[in-house]
């Protein structure tokens, strides 16, 4: 059975830390997948960056300057970042479940289930035989809430006092002989 893991914590929490440090810890693994980042401009936070696990690839997903639509908030979300850089990976890992590979996804969040497609890629994911990590937010919300309610998932409360030890633990639950 495939390990499936959400992360929950509320925003600063270290969501995204825990997924970068466990993608570098691996060693047996190929981590397929994206982590996102905030973008500051003075102490203020003007948007949000997405950067593809595999070849680095970054572009500004989410910014106060876009016109969206979508909006979240005061962002305007960019959804053909989502297109280029976010799916093309989790499509293929979909496709073909290889044991060596891993999906780790920083997140499951409003801007990024804004794009229709990569909830149909999420979906084809947790029913696929491939092991992911993801990130959600605490707050409830109708797609990562019916994630949480599935019996495979095993929930993982992201804190404080555990995020530095959290992505070792992963690494050694996930790693293969």
């Amino acid at each position: 059975m495939p390990t499936r893991i959400l992360l929950e914590g509320r925003p600063g929490a270290g969501k995204t830390t825990v997924v970068r440090r466990l993608a570098a810890l691996l060693r047996t693994r190929r981590a397929v997948g994206f982590t996102t980042e905030e973008i500051r401009q003075g102490g203020t936070r003007t948007g949000f960056a997405l950067e593809t696990l595999e070849g680095g690839l970054r572009a500004v997903l989410a910014h106060v300057d876009l016109p969206g639509p979508p909006r979240v908030g005061r962002y305007g979300v960019d959804l053909g970042v989502m297109e280029r850089l976010a799916l093309p990976a989790l499509r293929s890992a979909a496709a073909g479940p290889d044991p060596v590979e891993l999906v780790l996804i920083d997140e499951l969040g409003r801007m990024e289930l804004a794009c229709t497609a990569f909830q149909d890629v999420i979906r084809c994911l947790f029913t696929s035989g491939i092991d992911i990590v993801a990130t959600v937010h605490a707050k409830s919300d109708p797609f990562t809430d019916a994630l949480k309610r599935r019996t495979d998932i095993e929930l993982v409360q992201v804190n404080r006092a555990n995020r530095d030890a959290l992505p070792e633990d992963l690494a050694l639950r996930l790693e293969r002989p």
